[in-house]
Formats: C-alpha cells, sequence, structure tokens
C-alpha cells in the first residue's frame, strides 16, 4: 500500500511516499480501507518535532473515513465493509489505517465519506469545549481563538445554538470574514484583541475563552475573562513554555482554568471518549453543525498541504484524498 512516512523531522519535504505492507489488525483493533484523511496541526507538530512520535520511521496522520478492512480478534458492533471515521494514534495518511475500536465510528446516515473525515477530532473537541468543560449557558459571551479554523467553525456553531454570543480571534481579515460566514460568529478581532473584548463586552469581558495557542495569547484569554470566567486550553500552536497559573491570577476574579486533548481522552478514558462523540456527531446529523472543506490533496501532495496549514493562512478543514 502507499502511505506517508517521515525519517526524519524537519520541514514539509521530509514527508514522503512509500510503498509498504498494509497493517493487520491486532486484539481489539479495527483496520479501515481510507478513503480520505484529516490534517491536523498535531500533524506538523509530529514532523517538525517529533510530537506523539514515539518512533522514526512515523506515519502521521489522526484522522480517515473509509470502510472497515478487517476486524480483530474481541470486536463487536462493526462489519467489514462499513463506512466509518476514526481517530487513530497516527499512520492515517495511508491507503490503510489501523485505530482502536473503541475510536471507530459508524457513519451517521446522509454524511458522505468526505464529510465523515472532517468529525473524528474537530467535532468532538468541538462539542467538549463548548459543551461538556466549557458549560456554556445561554446568555453568555464566548470568545474563541483561531475562529477561522476547524475547531473554531466548530465551536462557534455550537456556542451560537447553545444561546452565546460568540467572539472570535483570527490573523487576518479574510479569515474575520470567514468566521461570521461559517462559524456564526458575532464580532471578530484581527491580533490583539484584549483592550476590544473588554469595549464590545462594555468593560465585563468573557464567560468562557477558547485558546489552541498558549504563551500570550493564553495569558491575554486570561485576562478577558468576566468575573467567575473560565478558560479552556486545548493547545500550544505558539510553542511557548507550558502555561503556569496560580492565586494571584485566580483569585481576584473567581477565575478557573481547565485543559482538554482528545488524544489523551482516547487514551485514557476511551469510553467517554465514545460517547462525547456519538453526542457530537449527533449535531451533523441533525443539520445543526457543518465544517467547509476548504482545500483538497492527494496523498503525494502531503507536503503541500502542510505548507498551506503552517502558512496560517487557510481556513476551515484540509483533507487528503486516498482514495475514491
Amino acid at each position: 500500500m502507499r502511505a506517508v512516512e517521515i525519517k526524519e523531522h524537519g520541514g514539509p519535504e521530509v514527508l514522503q511516499v512509500v510503498d509498504v505492507d498494509a497493517p493487520e489488525p491486532g486484539p481489539g483493533q479495527v483496520s479501515v480501507d481510507v478513503s480520505f484523511a484529516g490534517i491536523n496541526f498535531a500533524d506538523l507538530k509530529a514532523r517538525e518535532t517529533g510530537y506523539r512520535v514515539p518512533s522514526l520511521p512515523f506515519r502521521p496522520g489522526l484522522e480517515v473515513s473509509g470502510h472497515v478492512r478487517a476486524l480483530g480478534v474481541g470486536v463487536t458492533g462493526l462489519t467489514v465493509g462499513q463506512e466509518v471515521a476514526a481517530l487513530t494514534a497516527g499512520g492515517g495518511y495511508a491507503e490503510v489505517a489501523l485505530a482502536d475500536a473503541a475510536t471507530v465510528f459508524p457513519v451517521p446516515s446522509g454524511i458522505d465519506l468526505r464529510t465523515a473525515a472532517t468529525l473524528p477530532t474537530v467535532l468532538p473537541t468541538s462539542y467538549a469545549l463548548i459543551h461538556s468543560v466549557g458549560r456554556v449557558q445561554p446568555g453568555e459571551r464566548v470568545l474563541v481563538q483561531g475562529a477561522a479554523g476547524g475547531i473554531g467553525t466548530v465551536a462557534g456553531q455550537l456556542a451560537k445554538a447553545a444561546g452565546a454570543t460568540v467572539l472570535g480571534v483570527v490573523s487576518s481579515a479574510g479569515k474575520a470574514g470567514f468566521a461570521k460566514e461559517h462559524g456564526g460568529y458575532d464580532e471578530v478581532f484581527v491580533g490583539d484583541f484584549e483592550k476590544a473584548v473588554r469595549e464590545s463586552t462594555d468593560g465585563r469581558g468573557v464567560d468562557l475563552a477558547l485558546d489552541p495557542v498558549g504563551g500570550d495569547a493564553f495569558h491575554a484569554s486570561l485576562s478577558a475573562l468576566a468575573p467567575f470566567g473560565r478558560l479552556v486550553s486545548f493547545g500550544n500552536a505558539s510553542g511557548a513554555a507550558a502555561w503556569s497559573v496560580g492565586q494571584p491570577e485566580l483569585f481576584p476574579y473567581g477565575v478557573t482554568v481547565g485543559g482538554f486533548s482528545i488524544l489523551t481522552l482516547a487514551q485514557t478514558v476511551p469510553d467517554e471518549l465514545r460517547a462525547l462523540t456519538e453526542r457530537a456527531f449527533a449535531k451533523v446529523a441533525e443539520g445543526k453543525v457543518t465544517l467547509p472543506v476548504t482545500a483538497e490533496f492527494e496523498l503525494e501532495e502531503a507536503a503541500e498541504a502542510h505548507r498551506l496549514m503552517g502558512a496560517r493562512t487557510s481556513t476551515g478543514k484540509l483533507l487528503l484524498r486516498v482514495a475514491g
């Protein structure tokens, strides 16, 4: 089979297409004939810095859609040939991918495989940020960093559907228009946002801030919170040192800081992830959430996909088209 592999860390050019044997599922695993693979920022970090890379060579790719190829011992509830979307621990950029059965989900009725490939990471992450961790209530104000990206687009829609006023942060005017059109944002700020957020909220601040950036953006989000506000960290795109907060930041206004990682949740409590994902997928089946695919690449063009995402100019979701 064809697969994209890295033998060393570096720029997009280290992504190489190789011919290798198709993997066979072990106990509790499922192999999937991949139709589409999603591109995620974590894939870029894996390629550049070794983020969540156990050893080299390594095949990136955390989410796929396709058909069940084979079932490992002990797997029930799935059938060979069934259309599925899956969260993987890597290896999604390939014609055949492996996933634990707990992270393989039947494609909802009425959803095609192209759309299904956008779901495994973005949708449950967004749902958790808004509902499980963020616990948004009607009438609250929500601030989202990266509002024009995949998670930003879906999180904006979910927060709006929950009755919140949704504020976004992006890096360019073009992205601001995308966030308003596709994410349902009421207001979008370009670049520095702390002062603008205060002005927009009559000095009160926001009830929930979602931060995938870390570093200065994390601290600005913390400063933008209203009394009793919540900040949820779900990434560190800036590459800054791990954040640290304590009594001086939390006590004066009774704010709280939490975190979320879908990859970690998959390892620690897969049953909780499955329940979360099923609730999130229902939003798509009901037509309440859509995520535009803004660029699609062949498997051999994985490096180009990484260059586009790495330039921080992309919006929506990027996919690799593997088959069909």
